[in-house]
């Protein structure tokens, strides 16, 4: 069956003839071959023990379902030996099985027929285990594969094109059951978006006019009209599907070690082999001039035994497992390198806005002095009517009704550092800090609340202050309990914000430390010292940020977790890992994942390896048979294929 280029190294060399192998017999191919052989392998003992046939002609009637399972195999075997590459699987199992058809001829030998047919047909049923778990993985992460678009419409002539033929700028028209093809802003309708393949949350986005669209996404309900931002090989869609795509380039330390310990186990055993062949024959010939066919007999088992498929094939299939597992979740993982780091992690570091904060403004408070909440919300949000700064837009989503109420404003004048003032309905409103108040006349007064304080004044005479505040995520405090659960020792968040902001933000979510007030060369310079307080425990550190203003700190840290990032080009550039949602609780389910897979990964070395050292022992010293031989190869494979097939479940 085909390997992923996650497998190793050991398989690269002919892993195109897996290829080629696998369009040349799918799944249900290969398991009529299996029955056919197997219908006939019982068919040719039937005749062995029901005829007195001679060794020849029994050895013609088993090389029937002998050639009917195992062609493939002998052909593969052929071509490895012109590649170069002869320590293959193939290899080993043509040469055990054809030893075993012909050891039947030599003196004083039982024949080992239905034993060589079997160790083929077996051997073909751990093919075929490793195919259904390799299309489970692929399957997996099948989900992103399928947010590719297959065409776009254009607006002009109602066309449908290839969404790489359309350009930057183009209007793209999206009807209701329609995938997103490019990025883009919508300039007519309004509808509801499925996310589902992005981020795995099931809940609709709804978008209007002026909202951004990414592709890969399906559109629900209205018809929508979309200027296109993108080309299409910059597009959301496109940037994920390479992550995806190149995921396997990226190998554990687990893969590496499996593949250097194939290059040197497996010609070190198949030598061993031939030596347990030769020198005691040889031996027993110059000693006692006879001829004792058990050495080889043995030799052939060390040969079953040697081939490392179980190893070669199950470890990366299982790091393979865990990625396509975690993306399920929303949680893209560049590389099984970065399970292995996020499997260690003692220290997670966050930013603050936009990761552990919503990074949007709100009203949280209004405290009215002369006027009612509804008036102040109302003289302030016309004030701001005009303004493109995020208090303003915060103030007027505060008072929907603003844009509507007919209320007149004129003499609008901006007092940069300080606010606006503007004439509302012939009164003279001034909205800002404190430095305004004084320089209306107003007497303003302090606010205990945490956020920034917005004073309104009208006529100079101090009506109160709103309370705009930046918003803690519902499930934040949820991640930093369930980190810490993990064993993750230090949780610390960086900010630019004010000291008693951070400080509250910290003790609301249960923050083991913060640093507040810091510039973005002061995070990079926290990293560093936190980082190096860590390398010397050997714990790695991860850095959560939103993928936009932290691309420097995502690339010191040890692993770099991106959070927001649907449709953020940054954080998919930058980061290691990308949620593609805006959960922080998905953090610790990153980690549960990752330490899952390196621990299913260490059952499957450890289960390969142990078995397979003491049958070749057994084998040595005569106490093993072909049959334990062909459990110690293809059976534990499949044991460890079918336990790789758990991380599929995230």
């Amino acid at each position: 069956m085909a390997h992923q280029d996650a497998y190793c190294d050991y398989c690269d060399a002919h892993e195109h003839h897996h290829e080629e192998h696998h369009h040349e017999h799918d799944t249900h191919e290969q398991l009529w071959l299996i029955i056919i052989s197997a219908v006939l392998l019982v068919a040719a003992v039937a005749v062995e023990h029901l005829t007195a046939l001679p060794t020849w002609q029994l050895l013609l009637v088993y090389l029937v379902p002998y050639l009917v399972i195992g062609h493939d195999t002998l052909k593969e075997a052929v071509e490895g030996l012109l590649h170069g590459e002869p320590f293959n699987e193939h290899f080993l199992m043509s040469v055990a099985t054809i030893g075993a058809l012909c050891i039947g001829f030599l003196p004083g030998a039982e024949t080992q027929f239905p034993e060589a047919v079997f160790v083929m047909l077996f051997f073909q049923v751990g093919e075929l285990f490793e195919g259904y778990a390799e299309g489970k993985s692929r399957d997996s992460i099948a989900h992103l594969m399928e947010i590719k678009p297959d065409y776009a419409t254009l607006a002009d002539g109602d066309r449908r094109v290839s969404p790489e033929e359309v350009q930057v700028g183009d209007i793209i028209v999206i009807r209701p059951g329609e995938k997103v093809p490019l990025d883009g802003v919508i300039v007519e309708g309004t509808s509801a978006l499925n996310t589902v393949a992005l981020t795995g949350e099931s809940l609709p986005r709804d978008v209007a006019e002026a909202d951004e669209v990414i592709s890969g996404c399906v559109n629900l309900s209205g018809v929508l009209r979309v200027k296109v931002t993108k080309p299409f090989g910059e597009s959301t869609v496109s940037k994920i599907i390479r992550l995806v795509e190149n995921a396997g380039e990226h190998k554990s330390q687990s893969e590496t070690f499996i593949t250097r310990f194939a290059r040197i186990y497996t010609p070190i055993v198949v030598l061993a082999a031939v030596a347990l062949a030769v020198v005691p024959t040889l031996w027993n010939i110059v000693q006692y001039s006879m001829f004792n066919v058990q050495w080889i007999y043995r030799a052939l088992m060390f040969l079953v035994v040697s081939c490392p498929c179980a190893l070669v094939i199950s470890v990366p299939l299982t790091f393979f497992g865990g990625i396509g597992g975690a993306s399920r979740r929303g949680i893209l993982i560049k590389g099984a390198n970065y399970l292995d780091v996020l499997a260690k992690v003692r220290t997670v570091v966050f930013d603050k806005t936009g990761t552990l904060t919503h990074g949007v403004f709100a009203v949280t408070a209004v405290h009215p002095d002369s006027f009612d909440e509804h008036q102040l919300l109302h003289l302030a949000a016309h004030v701001e009517h005009f303004s493109t700064h995020p208090i303003g837009a915060a103030l007027r989503d505060a008072f929907p009704d603003e844009a509507t109420d007919g209320c007149k404003i004129s003499d609008v004048r901006e007092l940069a550092g300080q606010g606006i003032i503007a004439r509302v309905a012939e009164k003279e409103v001034a909205v800002g800090n404190t430095k305004l108040m004084d320089s209306v006349g107003a007497h303003w007064h302090d606010c205990e609340h945490l956020g920034t304080i917005i004073h309104v004044a009208i006529d100079g005479t101090y009506a109160g202050h709103i309370v705009i505040n930046d918003q803690v995520k519902a499930d934040s405090a949820e991640a930093i309990a369930a980190l810490h659960q993990l064993g993750v020792q230090r949780t610390v968040m960086l900010t630019g914000d004010r000291q008693e902001v951070a400080e509250n933000v910290a003790r609301t979510l249960g923050l083991t430390e913060y640093h507040a007030e810091l510039m973005p060369a002061d995070k990079v310079a926290q990293v560093e010292r936190l980082a190096s307080a860590n390398a010397q425990q050997a714990a790695p550190l991860a850095f959560v940020g939103d993928g936009i203003n932290d691309a420097p700190v995502l690339a010191r840290a040890d692993v770099g977790i991106a959070m927001g990032g649907l449709g953020s080009d940054a954080a998919i550039e930058a980061a290691d890992v990308v949620l593609m949602d805006d959960q922080p609780s998905k953090i610790a389910i990153a980690i549960r994942i990752a330490r899952r897979t390196l621990r299913i990964a260490s059952q499957n070395v450890w289960l390969a390896i142990g078995i397979k050292l003491a049958v070749l022992v057994l084998a040595a010293f005569g106490a093993a048979t072909m049959w334990l031989a062909v459990f110690a190869d293809v059976g534990v494979t499949v044991l460890a294929v079918l336990n790789a097939m758990r991380t599929l479940r995230a």
